[in-house]
């Protein structure tokens, strides 16, 4: 007898294999993205979005200045 849901074979194996290596990498790696990128997220010290240049200008070495 077979069990309802389960798939028999070769191709249900595989689904099997392939589900329980994706657990696998995901217990052990967890989200590999965040939901969120730097650009989207802001800075902590106002909340607004740093742009390319400002970020450039702040790190400009003293003997550039």
């Amino acid at each position: 007898m077979s069990e309802a849901g389960q798939t028999h074979g070769p191709a249900g194996s595989d689904d099997r294999r392939r589900q329980a290596r994706r657990r696998q990498v995901a217990n052990v790696f967890g989200d590999v993205l965040p939901d969120t990128t730097r650009d989207e997220q802001g800075s902590a010290e106002d909340g607004s979005v740093d742009s390319t240049d400002e970020v450039l200008r702040r790190d400009v070495p003293p003997h550039h200045g």
